[in-house]
């Protein structure tokens, strides 16, 4: 079925993209600088005979062969817009710029993961393809926002000059195992302080949405995109259209962990955006994708998974 190179191979949603394309018979080549990817969600793949794992930064030159392009990597939690803003720009442009110049270079066709953050603060609810977005350019949050809306124009002017095969997912908010304990985005951190027996923190009074989709279902919707026929030149949000308050988030992780945890509020966080739902609608028709796991069914399976593996200490 030839090479997949999945750049950011080693991270949450790169690890798991790896083990599909492999399970679908594919040769994997996985990419990473490990600035937030991990050695340990591949662990399980290292003597896997149709695996290889290089440790490359996608902002440097690349030659390398693959029939497919996926370029994944970007730090993407709001702790590293803080903390690596310039490494996020540069992997969604010059990253980009390289990853293209590899699938153009092999005559091989290119996804680019894209984000829901494009949207912004949406004045359009669902989010649908054709939106625009509503963003602000130079907020704490714009390192990501801007540089994959930066990544998405410069994939398609490719397409169009170049005639580069390409497709771009923007990607809702996911989650499963393997997300990093520290990342700090709700899912993972409601998960691992109510394993803890800690306060869940709200930012704001609740009532801000999102959807969650589970990391299983959203790998599958990112290699339809990138093999399902007529696909080139597409745009397609992946995502869960279940949305539900934040609140309502953390009191069922509360419930599915049995944790003694409480709720603790703080004031809203600025640019966090109020509300976050796909329209699929487009995802359904071409690429026959929908997510098939629950949100209950998905977190339940996501704690199990956090509880087996790491001792999470309760504190006061």
């Amino acid at each position: 079925m030839g090479i997949s190179l999945v750049a950011g191979g080693a991270g949450f949603l790169g690890s798991h993209l790896c083990d599909a394309l492999l399970a679908s018979g594919h040769e994997v080549v996985a990419l990473d600088n490990f600035i937030t990817g991990s050695r340990e969600n591949l662990a399980h793949l290292g003597d896997h005979p149709r695996f290889t794992l290089i440790e490359r930064d996608v902002t440097e030159p690349l030659d390398l062969q693959a029939d497919a392009v996926f370029h994944l990597a970007s730090p993407a939690s709001p702790q590293d817009f803080a903390t690596l803003p310039e490494a996020i720009m540069w992997v969604n442009v010059l990253g980009t710029r390289n990853l293209c110049d590899v699938a153009q270079a092999n005559r091989a066709p290119f996804l680019f993961a894209s984000t829901s953050e494009i949207y912004g603060e949406p004045l359009v609810h669902p989010q649908v393809e054709t939106y625009h977005g509503n963003v602000n350019p130079i907020g704490p949050r714009a390192c990501y926002d801007e540089s994959k809306r930066f990544g998405e124009a410069l994939v398609m002017s490719r397409r169009r000059t170049h005639g580069l095969n390409a497709r771009i997912v923007r990607i809702f908010n996911t989650f499963g195992p393997r997300m990093r304990l520290g990342d700090g985005r709700m899912s993972i951190e409601f998960i691992r302080r109510a394993l803890g027996g800690q306060p869940l923190p709200i930012w704001g009074d609740g009532s801000k949405t999102r959807s969650l989709c589970y990391v299983s279902d959203l790998v599958a919707g990112i290699a339809r995109a990138m093999f399902q026929p007529n696909t080139d030149g597409g745009v397609f949000n992946l995502g869960s259209p279940e949305e539900h308050s934040v609140a309502y988030y953390a009191k069922l992780i509360i419930e599915l962990t049995g944790s003694p945890s409480t709720i603790e509020y703080n004031p809203a966080r600025p640019d966090d955006p109020s509300q976050r739902r796909p329209d699929i609608t487009r995802a359904r028709t071409v690429l026959d994708w929908s997510p098939q796991i629950s949100q209950r069914e998905g977190l339940a399976k996501t704690i199990a998974w956090y509880r087996e593996r790491h001792a999470f200490a309760a504190t006061s």
